[in-house]
């Protein structure tokens, strides 16, 4: 009885823990603006989301690390340039190279 009891608080104690609110995020929206004002930690988990889609998209099979690196340079240097226009938007209109 008193391990059930232990189990019981144990999983009370982390069981509000386990019901956080998750936060959906149209990535089709975000904006030149938006991404150049992410901080570096942001940037980077939202630039490979972002090339792992495209690459996706466009039937490449292989990660190239350089590629990848280059890629997320000229997209920001097009951001720059267009910072009212959504990055996704970006991507498909260059059709950035691998």
């Amino acid at each position: 009885m008193r391990k059930l009891a232990f189990g019981l608080a144990m999983v009370g104690m982390f069981a509000p823990s386990l019901g956080q609110a998750q936060v959906a995020i149209d990535m089709g929206r975000v904006t030149c603006g938006e991404y150049l004002a992410m901080g570096p930690e942001t940037a980077d988990i939202f630039s490979a989301w972002m090339s792992g889609w495209f690459n996706q998209k466009n039937g490449y099979v292989s990660v190239d690390l350089d590629a990848y690196h280059r890629n997320v340079d000229n997209v920001r240097a097009w951001c720059a340039n267009n910072k009212a226009s959504s990055v996704m938007g970006g991507l498909q209109a260059a059709k950035m190279p691998r």
